[in-house]
């Protein structure tokens, strides 16, 4: 079986759509631009809230984006309590991380969610010591699909990247586990469907929490 897992966070673990849908139309409403679709913000996330907003702002009436720095100060200040807005983990998720804990694996979140909200939201969803380490995006690290974070989650847990698998519901996802040399599974029930997944060059798709488990716990002669 492999020694860890590393997780996404949102569309992976746990459903913050709204709470982003929330945060950003907010900072239209403040900016007095037009608000997106959660459809909209569904195929903006994944890259962090720069580009979260740079997508919003082009469909909202700034195309050239001349009022970032304004969306990104206003956004902040929004995201600080809107972070947790409805958020839910997916069903099945809790028992996931419960039994991947009771096999003696190595749990980690790493997330392009700035690093206060991404530890705000495992905080608020998941029970105490849930995961060993929570990497939310921070001041001079690359945010993903750079393998950086991984690497050094990797580093932390003194393991290999062969030894751990990297978990994921996007293409940032799956070309982060690619650029770490991690074994990478996609999941379907997240921010992007299979086909986008698949050109993404995802080469294991799992509908199910469940099949995480059998996953991450099977002999590893058997990789992904």
């Amino acid at each position: 079986m492999y020694k860890a897992c590393i997780f996404d966070l949102d569309g992976t673990l746990v459903d913050t759509l709204d709470s982003l849908l929330y945060s950003v139309n907010k900072t239209m409403e403040a900016m007095q631009l037009r608000q997106i679709t959660k459809e909209q913000c569904k195929r903006f996330v994944g890259n962090g809230s720069k580009y979260l907003l740079e997508r919003t702002l082009e469909v909202s009436g700034d195309p050239n984006k001349e009022r970032l720095a304004e969306a990104l100060q206003k956004y902040e200040h929004i995201f600080q309590t809107g972070c947790t807005y409805q958020v839910v983990p997916y069903p099945g998720i809790l028992e996931m991380v419960q039994t991947l804990q009771g096999a003696g694996m190595r749990l980690a979140v790493l997330s392009n969610k700035p690093d206060l909200q991404a530890k705000h939201v495992v905080e608020t969803i998941f029970p105490e010591r849930s995961f060993d380490c929570v990497h939310g995006q921070k001041e001079g690290i690359p945010r993903k699909p750079d393998p950086t974070a991984a690497c050094m989650i990797a580093q932390t847990f003194q393991m290999s990247p062969e030894e751990i698998l990297y978990i994921g519901d996007s293409e940032v996802d799956v070309a982060t586990g690619k650029a770490a040399h991690m074994p990478t599974i996609a999941v379907s029930w997240g921010f992007r469907d299979k086909e986008c997944l698949e050109a993404a060059g995802a080469v294991c798709i799992l509908d199910e929490p469940q099949e995480v488990i059998k996953l991450a716990c099977k002999e590893q002669d058997d990789e992904v």
